[in-house]
Protein backbone atom coordinates (compact mmCIF):
# COMPACT_ATOMS: atom_id res chain seq x y z
CA UNK A 1 0.00 0.00 0.00
CA UNK A 2 3.01 2.63 0.99
CA UNK A 3 4.53 1.63 -1.86
CA UNK A 4 1.42 2.33 -4.34
CA UNK A 5 1.03 6.06 -2.19
CA UNK A 6 4.92 6.60 -3.05
CA UNK A 7 4.05 6.28 -6.96
CA UNK A 8 1.24 8.26 -7.05
CA UNK A 9 3.38 11.21 -5.29
CA UNK A 10 6.30 10.69 -7.64
CA UNK A 11 3.68 10.73 -10.64
CA UNK A 12 2.27 14.65 -9.16
CA UNK A 13 5.55 15.75 -8.73
CA UNK A 14 7.18 15.19 -12.10
CA UNK A 15 3.73 15.65 -13.62
CA UNK A 16 3.65 18.81 -12.03
CA UNK A 17 7.04 19.97 -12.83
CA UNK A 18 5.85 20.47 -16.37
CA UNK A 19 2.70 22.99 -15.94
CA UNK A 20 4.99 26.21 -15.35
CA UNK A 21 7.21 25.33 -18.68
CA UNK A 22 3.83 24.87 -20.49
CA UNK A 23 2.46 28.28 -18.59
CA UNK A 24 5.55 30.52 -19.66
CA UNK A 25 5.59 29.12 -23.42
CA UNK A 26 1.70 29.85 -23.52
CA UNK A 27 2.38 33.35 -21.44
CA UNK A 28 5.18 34.38 -24.10
CA UNK A 29 4.74 32.27 -26.75
CA UNK A 30 8.33 31.74 -27.11
CA UNK A 31 10.08 28.39 -26.99
CA UNK A 32 13.50 29.90 -28.66
CA UNK A 33 15.19 28.17 -25.70
CA UNK A 34 13.64 24.79 -25.69
CA UNK A 35 15.31 21.88 -27.88
CA UNK A 36 12.61 20.20 -30.48
CA UNK A 37 15.10 16.95 -30.85
CA UNK A 38 14.62 16.76 -26.90
CA UNK A 39 10.81 17.24 -26.53
CA UNK A 40 10.46 14.32 -29.48
CA UNK A 41 12.48 11.95 -27.65
CA UNK A 42 10.69 12.84 -24.29
CA UNK A 43 7.51 12.30 -25.73
CA UNK A 44 8.09 9.26 -26.87
CA UNK A 45 9.81 8.38 -24.18
CA UNK A 46 6.36 9.44 -22.47
CA UNK A 47 4.37 7.22 -25.00
CA UNK A 48 6.48 4.07 -24.34
CA UNK A 49 5.59 4.24 -20.31
CA UNK A 50 1.93 4.91 -20.81
CA UNK A 51 1.79 1.87 -23.45
CA UNK A 52 3.49 -0.05 -20.32
CA UNK A 53 1.42 1.06 -17.92
CA UNK A 54 -1.90 0.03 -19.51
CA UNK A 55 -0.05 -3.21 -20.22
CA UNK A 56 1.27 -3.94 -16.64
CA UNK A 57 -1.78 -2.40 -15.22
CA UNK A 58 -0.59 0.59 -13.16
CA UNK A 59 -2.69 3.48 -13.08
CA UNK A 60 0.45 6.11 -11.72
CA UNK A 61 1.98 5.14 -14.26
CA UNK A 62 -1.12 5.67 -16.67
CA UNK A 63 -2.34 9.05 -15.24
CA UNK A 64 1.64 10.52 -14.90
CA UNK A 65 2.45 9.83 -18.05
CA UNK A 66 -0.93 10.77 -19.75
CA UNK A 67 -0.78 14.18 -18.23
CA UNK A 68 2.67 14.95 -18.62
CA UNK A 69 2.31 13.72 -22.36
CA UNK A 70 -0.33 16.45 -22.79
CA UNK A 71 1.02 18.74 -20.96
CA UNK A 72 4.46 18.48 -23.18
CA UNK A 73 2.42 18.40 -26.52
CA UNK A 74 1.26 21.55 -25.87
CA UNK A 75 5.15 22.49 -25.82
CA UNK A 76 6.11 20.40 -28.56
CA UNK A 77 2.95 21.67 -30.77
CA UNK A 78 4.32 25.30 -30.16
CA UNK A 79 7.67 24.86 -31.04
CA UNK A 80 7.01 22.93 -34.41
CA UNK A 81 4.75 26.09 -35.10
CA UNK A 82 7.58 28.44 -34.35
CA UNK A 83 9.98 26.32 -36.17
CA UNK A 84 8.08 26.19 -39.26
CA UNK A 85 7.33 30.18 -38.84
CA UNK A 86 11.90 30.19 -39.17
CA UNK A 87 12.80 29.90 -35.51
CA UNK A 88 16.01 27.70 -35.44
CA UNK A 89 15.17 24.35 -34.07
Amino acid sequence: MAINILGYVAAFLTTVAFVPQVYKALKTKNTADISLYMYICFIAGLTAWMIYGIFEKVPAIILANSVTLSLAAVILTYKIIHVIKGEKP
